[in-house]
């Protein structure tokens, strides 16, 4: 590929969906086209004739919003174009616009208003996937799968994706994070039991057994996101403070009780502390910062 083909790549980058539409023309020259209707402009094309597309990442359309949106298209009819692609001389593809494809048919029209282009399968996907990124209403799990289909189907780059979808690289990484967490966290996020400030709280956290605590937490405890980060500051640094050598001629701790204690800290939102004497007696010490702190672990205690 020569600099002068590079430069125009570059340009491309940063204008979104919008960018691969006016590429149009450039493509359609080089490949050419079988007869229909003519590319690059707006025709009334037969519902029939149009099919849905097969990389369209949204497999779900909200019936009230739909009923809503073809209520609007049978009172004032189609005021944007969907945008095809054609596929034979007398069968098309929905590029994008498939809520009002579907919305067109639910109110019996015969023919929408579309804007046929050319374009390749990875164009295809990658469109599907930056229109279904640009909806208001996507969950931040949605979010990061479409973010990683483009990565890893469509060969970009986290600065590329940045630029075609107008985020900062650092966003782009926030949301492709939250697909590391168990799937348990994942749904609760998808279903908005848990918000994306508590995720990255969460993911603060290296342990699953931990994240998977946390989250029940909040959920049943309905934490709030800066709650939720402290107490899992508190238990970050009481798992970095050392550990005192064991003196000689004392056995260490068993493992069943270090497993004990981890348990007992994560519930509590605070450091404890087991000792297990020989005799098999012992003590629990659960320390406290505040009245406050203290009766959140009564609260817990004793619901």
């Amino acid at each position: 590929m020569d600099d002068k083909h590079k430069a125009k790549k570059r340009q491309a980058l940063g204008r979104g969906l919008g960018a691969l539409l006016e590429d149009a023309p450039a493509i359609s020259r080089e490949r050419g086209v079988p007869e229909g209707y003519a590319l690059h402009s707006i025709s009334d094309i037969l519902l029939d004739l149009i099919e849905t597309n097969p990389f369209q990442p949204r497999t779900d359309f909200h019936d009230e919003s739909l009923n809503e949106l073809a209520e609007s298209i049978r009172v004032q009819g189609i005021i944007q174009p969907i945008t095809v692609r054609r596929i034979s001389s007398d069968r098309y593809q929905l590029i994008s616009g498939e809520r009002r494809y579907h919305a067109s048919k639910k109110v019996g029209l015969k023919a929408i208003p579309a804007y046929v282009r050319s374009a390749n399968d990875q164009q295809m996907l990658e469109m599907a996937l930056i229109e279904n990124i640009q909806r208001e209403n996507l969950n931040a799990i949605e979010i990061a799968l479409s973010y990683q289909r483009l990565i890893s189907e469509c060969d970009l780059r986290q600065e590329d994706l940045g630029d075609r979808v107008g985020k900062k690289r650092s966003t782009i990484t926030n949301y492709l994070r939250l697909l590391k967490l168990p799937p348990d966290i994942q749904a609760g996020i998808r279903d908005d039991r848990v918000s994306m400030g508590h995720a990255r709280a969460i993911l603060a956290l290296e342990n699953i057994d931990l994240q998977l605590l946390f989250y029940h937490k909040t959920v049943s405890e309905e934490l709030s996101v800066r709650r939720l980060e402290e107490m899992i500051r508190k238990i970050q640094q009481s798992t970095e403070k050392p550990v005192a050598s064991t003196p000689k001629g004392q056995p260490s701790t068993p493992y069943e009780i270090v497993k004990i204690q981890e348990r007992l800290s994560s519930h509590l939102g605070t450091r404890v502390t087991v000792n297990h004497r020989g005799d098999e007696k012992g003590d629990i010490r659960i320390p406290y910062h505040s009245v406050d702190d203290l009766n959140r672990i009564l609260e817990i205690i004793n619901p």
